[in-house]
């Protein structure tokens, strides 16, 4: 039988919905999960370094969260518009969202103003627009909106999160990895939020190694599913880099017998993009991904898994309900009585929420 978007479906009551962070990075709770015993533990992500081994391997996506959410006015009737940044495909040149899409057509224009008032206002051009919702949106006024961004655009935070009710948080630092290094993302690699410097340097010390890759988190990881049948959902490509450096850390390590624990869905998705693409092993590679893992499927490479408790009908839900049994489809009912007890317990639930290690 197909898969339907209704097995990822569950209740989440709101007040588990995280809207701001915990105090410290590493404060929050970690949910164990043991795939062969089924069992389940509470701990929390600090005590991380005595739940890995030493032998273990932590594969990082050290792609950095840009201010990718703009601002401004319609040049026509001055209607106030909001663009979310995608891709860059040239300087100045970017693929977006934007909103009310129904007021910005190809061809049409706005002024993005800066957030802080002290730069002159930049212009933006809607060059193509797609039935998905995409625009080819072209800028002016800025010799590169890429560097400008820090005036013009704010941390584009997912709607869940909200304005209201929050207390003063320092999004910019805390909707960002401590160890991103490359510019690209609009969304983060939540998995990696709950890692403060002083526990990498810990787990560094037990013998642990840090192993960088690359994906921009893009549509392909925030877009919605809505496909009744999973099978017929797309998934958007996203750009990825495996360094030569790292491919060959990664493939000693697992001739070695390490144990390979991808932080994120979107290491998840680089190593077993490359190793699907080179019969199970890992060569350089840098390139787009469209990669949709889904139960029932094999994973190549990856061993163990550190990440956030997802949306509902979600891809993201999906990969870890196929990781929790590879090649099965019963990962689907433990992944649902983790989520089940994770409620229970008053976990707290997506971006900013708690996290899982299933192993």
């Amino acid at each position: 039988m197909p898969l339907k978007l209704k097995e990822f479906d569950y209740a989440l009551p709101d007040h588990l919905i995280a809207r701001e962070p915990v105090a410290g990075r590493d404060q929050s709770r970690l949910l164990v999960l043991n795939r062969e015993k089924k069992s389940i533990h509470h701990r929390r992500f600090s005590e991380l370094e005595t739940i890995l081994c030493p032998n273990d391997v932590l594969v990082l996506n050290d792609s950095k969260v840009i201010p990718a959410r703009l601002r401004g006015k319609k040049s026509e009737g001055r209607v106030a518009i909001e663009i979310l940044l995608l891709e860059e495909k040239g300087q100045n040149l970017w693929w977006g969202m934007l909103k009310p899409g129904k007021r910005m057509q190809a061809g049409s224009t706005a002024t993005i103003f800066a957030s802080d008032g002290l730069k002159d206002p930049i212009q933006l051009e809607v060059r193509e627009k797609h039935p998905n919702g995409r625009c080819l949106i072209r800028f002016s006024g800025a010799e590169n909106i890429l560097e400008n961004l820090n005036a013009y655009g704010e941390v584009p935070l997912p709607p869940y999160i909200g304005a209201a009710n929050r207390r003063s948080c320092d999004d910019a630092n805390r909707y960002q990895t401590v160890y991103a290094q490359h510019r690209g993302s609009v969304a983060a690699p939540t998995a990696g939020l709950h890692f403060s410097e002083r526990l990498l340097k810990n787990l560094q010390k037990k013998g642990i190694s840090l192993v960088p890759v690359t994906l921009h988190i893009g549509l392909g990881t925030f877009a919605p599913v809505k496909a009744n049948r999973i099978a017929d959902h797309f998934m958007h490509e996203e750009t990825f880099e495996l360094s030569a450096a790292s491919a060959t850390a990664l493939t000693e390590a697992k001739a070695q017998g390490r144990r390979i624990v991808a932080v994120g869905t979107t290491s998840v998705r680089v190593l077993e993009t490359v190793a699907a693409a080179n019969q199970g092993q890992l060569l350089p590679q840098q390139g787009r991904t469209k990669l949709f893992l889904y139960p029932p499927c094999e994973f190549r490479f990856v061993d163990a898994l550190i990440t956030n408790f997802h949306l509902p009908k979600s891809s993201l839900l999906m990969l870890v309900s196929a990781f929790a049994s590879p090649k099965k489809q019963s990962g689907i009912e433990l992944i649902r009585q983790a989520y089940t007890k994770a409620i229970r317990q008053n976990y707290r639930f997506f971006s900013y929420g708690d996290a899982m290690f299933i192993q």
